[in-house]
């Protein structure tokens, strides 16, 4: 009896925590919303300012697992809050997870001006890979910025 309580308490915090996790992830409606205001700041506030607030963990830019990342038409990336270290790499010819994301997404801004990029991407916390998919527009300085949401 005591062994049936136990599995039945560890299955009841497996799936409170799985919602707690699937409450704390953005859904790409947000992820949308949040591109538009990223665009909107670098075009009225200009790059090093909009790139400023985009670091801001207490931000306007920093909800649930969103952030706003921004990349030039060349590969380079100019601003990644969670992962500094990618400033000023170009990677245009990245392709760890079977997507050549990065070339896709400067084809969509290139191409249309904004629009939604799909491909896969490690699901925060744990090594599995997942669908993925980024809403990335670009603005009056040349670049394009774009956040991101899973499927």
């Amino acid at each position: 009896m005591l062994q049936k309580l136990t599995t039945l308490a560890f299955a009841a915090l497996l799936c409170t925590t799985g919602q707690a996790m699937a409450q704390d992830m953005a859904t790409p409606d947000e992820a949308n919303a949040m591109s538009l205001k990223a665009q909107a700041t670098v075009n009225d506030m200009g790059k090093d300012a909009a790139f400023a607030a985009f670091a801001d963990e207490s931000g306007d830019f920093r909800d649930k697992d969103l952030y706003v990342f921004c990349m030039d038409m060349e590969g380079v990336m100019l601003s990644h809050p969670l992962k500094p270290h990618l400033e000023g790499k170009n990677l245009l010819d990245f392709n760890e997870y079977g997507d050549e994301l990065f070339k896709d997404m400067i084809a969509r801004v290139r191409d249309q001006g904004e629009g939604w990029v799909d491909y896969k991407w490690p699901y925060p916390g744990t090594d599995e890979v997942r669908e993925k998919t980024s809403y990335v527009l670009g603005n009056d300085e040349g670049f394009f910025c774009g956040v991101g949401a899973y499927k």
